[in-house]
């Protein structure tokens, strides 16, 4: 589908991120630093700081740029969002991490294909705060019926740009991060807008 090429949610972030690289770029400064340490953490104590913190940075870092796609404005503060309702997300983040695991254990394959479908669960669970982790799963997988492949090309086309931000020893992902993680704020508003448009024809 049109709608769900690569280049419309980046040229979507581009716009969004127009006047807003600076503050853009001190945001995925603090993430790149605070993920770096946890996953630092984790040479110590395997898996427990990524798990339980980390990936609650990953999600807020989707939020900063998912309301700067919508407001306008970057807010470090929806950094720290999803530890305000630490129990619900840290449901939701388990679950998603053990069914990928399982799904892996049978093939590799099946398990990145299931990763995809799980990947809008943040952005649903943030949307919709009485919500469970497993209904917030069940809602992602329906969502990406049909787009999962969109969701890899997408990521597949930040491939370049990793690799340059790799050879800047990383500094390049203080300003990858806000661009990439802005793409799949759009995407999400346009997978989910897909997904209600189809439940409405249904009904």
């Amino acid at each position: 589908m049109e709608n769900f090429r690569p280049k419309v949610f980046k040229e979507q972030a581009l716009a969004a991120l127009q006047g807003n690289w600076k503050q853009a770029a001190i945001a995925g400064l603090v993430f790149l630093l605070i993920y770096g340490a946890t996953a630092g953490l984790s040479q110590l104590i395997p898996v427990v700081p990524v798990l339980f913190v980390g990936v609650f940075f990953a999600a807020g870092i989707l939020f900063v740029f998912w309301d700067l796609l919508k407001e306008g404005k970057v807010d470090l503060d929806k950094l720290f969002e999803p530890f305000r309702d630490y129990l619900r997300y840290l449901v939701g983040f388990l679950l998603q991490n053990v069914y990928t695991v399982l799904w892996t254990l049978l093939l590799v394959v099946p398990g990145i294909i299931k990763s995809i479908s799980y990947a809008m669960m943040s952005f649903i669970m943030r949307e919709n705060p009485d919500m469970t982790g497993e209904q917030a799963i069940c809602r992602s997988m329906k969502m990406m019926e049909g787009h999962k492949m969109d969701y890899f090309l997408l990521n597949l086309s930040f491939i370049g740009w990793a690799l340059l931000a790799i050879l800047t020893l990383g500094i390049g992902l203080i300003w990858l991060y806000p661009y990439m993680y802005t793409s799949y704020a759009a995407f999400y508003e346009e997978v989910k807008k897909d997904y209600e448009t189809k439940n409405a024809a249904a009904a």
